[in-house]
């Protein structure tokens, strides 16, 4: 099964959807995206895949969102397309594609589903037990 997950190191729920694909017996092609940045295809075909908006992707907290304006309502999704593009922390994380589907996988135990063998239980970095 290849897995891809759209990953940032600094937060604990990717960490844990990592950790989780990796307990599954799967080593994930990791796509460290505050590196790599966003492409407008990509992005776009992501969300697709999702079913979601940008607006639905959009991550506000520890992020500029705010300060450029992007919480308003009012403010369209090829603006925050745009946004994203120049900012990649304004998507939230972790975004996991595999042959059963794309997720955003918050909270992590999201991405049981898209995993032939999760495992059946998994401690995350808080002492949370997760049970299939």
């Amino acid at each position: 099964m290849t897995v891809t997950i759209y990953h940032n190191p600094a937060c604990g729920t990717s960490r844990n959807t990592l950790a989780m694909i990796r307990a599954s017996g799967v080593e994930p092609q990791i796509v460290p995206y505050l590196d790599t940045g966003w492409t407008r295809d990509l992005l776009r075909t992501l969300l697709a895949n999702m079913g979601l908006t940008a607006r639905d992707v959009l991550r506000t907290s520890k992020s500029p969102a705010e300060d450029l304006g992007l919480t308003d309502p009012a403010v369209s999704d090829a603006a925050l397309i745009d946004a994203m593009l120049e900012h990649p922390i304004l998507v939230n994380r972790p975004i996991v594609v595999s042959p059963k589907g794309t997720r955003l996988c918050r909270p992590s135990e999201r991405v049981y589903d898209l995993l032939d063998t999760p495992p059946a239980t998994f401690t995350k970095e808080d002492g949370e037990v997760i049970r299939r």
